[in-house]
């Protein structure tokens, strides 16, 4: 019973349980932020 739907949901919320690390978030957070600064870099190298 490897690939049961239980063992299929109990994977999707241990993946929801990382998610509310504080230094998962913490990274999730400057990757965005990077990712934003890189955009609006290249928005404004292309005016």
């Amino acid at each position: 019973m490897g690939n049961s739907l239980h063992n299929k949901i109990y994977l999707g919320r241990r993946s929801v349980a990382v998610l509310n690390n504080k230094r998962v978030q913490a990274m999730i957070c400057v990757g965005a932020f990077a990712s934003i600064g890189l955009v609006w870099l290249a928005i404004r190298a292309f005016k």
